[in-house]
């Protein structure tokens, strides 16, 4: 029986590149984003069994409503794939202006909240998965990350929690936290700063958005009874920081 994917945030990075790895799989896949010409461009690339759905993750009324006039042979949702999601500048809270943070919060959390809400009872009667994408993030703080880092950490919680709903359903959850990937997401976050991003992942021998595609499908295709609770990733290159320490002068 052919499954079919729901992956949000299509039009780029981790959620492109999902696309196409279960599309290649013979995945039925819905993807969904903001940038039209994107999905169109994915949707030619792999044909009939990608539906592209054009969606705000912010629009809560529309989220819903979508997901009542799926095609009929794309309603049966086996794995939903909650990927949409961005970070707001670095700049410190204090220094920071409101309006992006929230739209993170809304983008990252409630839209997401409100999508899986909506799927869990196809989810259930199918005993399918969710994969939530989280960021190393969620554990590791850093100057700037106060917003991307606070909803992050609701991401991996609210996947742990999501598991204790739904015991004994069937239904498998994981929270996926990856450290340095190159995608497009230092671009979002700097807004459109094409320098900043090429430093940030000069000689750093990244992750790419593939390597997280495979990841994604390994968690989807293990066997049903075994879950991966949360999964953390990060390139050998990476690891942590120490402490800051302010010091007086004098």
């Amino acid at each position: 029986m052919t499954k079919t994917a729901f992956i949000t945030g299509a039009t780029a990075g981790f959620g492109a590149a999902a696309a196409r790895r279960f599309a290649a799989a013979g995945w039925r896949v819905v993807g969904t984003g903001r940038r039209r010409e994107r999905l169109d461009g994915l949707a030619g690339e792999l044909g009939d069994g990608f539906l592209p759905v054009e969606l705000d993750m912010r629009d809560n009324d529309a989220l819903e409503a979508m997901v009542d006039s799926l095609p009929e042979n794309f309603r049966g949702i086996d794995l939903l794939v909650n990927n949409a999601g961005l970070a707001p500048p670095l700049e410190p809270l204090q220094d920071s202006s409101l309006d992006p943070a929230l739209v993170a919060i809304e983008t990252n959390v409630v839209g997401l909240v409100v999508l899986t809400r909506k799927l869990l009872p196809g989810l259930i009667e199918r005993k399918g998965a969710i994969i939530n994408l989280s960021s190393v993030a969620a554990t590791y703080p850093y100057r700037g990350g106060a917003v991307y880092g606070g909803t992050k950490a609701f991401v991996r919680q609210f996947s742990l929690d999501l598991r204790s709903d739904l015991h004994g359903t069937g239904v498998r959850v994981t929270s996926i936290e990856p450290g340095m990937a190159e995608t497009e997401f230092t671009l979002v976050r700097t807004g459109g700063d094409r320098e900043a991003s090429d430093t940030l992942y000069r000689g750093a021998n990244p992750m790419t958005a593939e390597d997280i595609a495979e990841t994604l499908y390994w968690v989807a295709t293990l066997p049903p009874h075994l879950n991966i609770n949360a999964l953390e990733l990060m390139p050998v290159s990476q690891s942590f920081a120490g402490f800051q320490v302010a010091r007086e002068e004098g």
